[in-house]
């Protein structure tokens, strides 16, 4: 089996947003030269997620909107460390932290309207996702 590992890099200017990924990953895969196989996304911060869903503008909102209603900002306990940003700890447990891609004939194999987005939670400073394509 072989690996091919790359990082993305975001600072996003606002403190919630979701940034379309889906031609980032691919070029990653076709870099890889892997032709079957898995590419796993994972954002390394614990205020960050992923998101596999349809890139429609109405979803995107519809998505954070529920996420303010069942996290919303608030005086958490976390608060009491000098962080203010206890929402998007809960917001990315919600969402998740990564996504496992298949890889088909040295592309993604993703369903006709999936599109794979990093989803931002407390940005406004420098953040990494890594993409790990593995297989052969």
């Amino acid at each position: 089996m072989k690996a091919h590992t790359e990082y993305l890099v975001f600072e996003t200017p606002e403190r919630r947003a979701l940034v379309n990924v889906t031609e980032k990953l691919g070029a990653i895969v076709a870099k890889s030269k892997i032709k079957e196989g898995m590419c796993l996304v994972s954002a390394m911060h614990i205020t960050a997620g992923i998101w596999v869903n349809d890139e429609e503008s109405g979803l995107k909102q519809d998505l954070m909107d529920w996420l303010e209603r069942l996290a919303p900002v608030a005086d958490y306990r976390h608060h009491r460390t000098g962080e203010d940003n206890g929402d998007a700890h809960l917001k990315r447990t919600i969402l998740g932290h990564q996504a496992l891609l298949p890889v088909t004939n040295g592309a993604l194999d993703l369903g006709p309207w999936e599109q794979v987005f990093y989803a931002e939670f407390d940005g406004r400073r420098r953040k990494r996702v890594v993409v790990k394509v593995m297989g052969e």
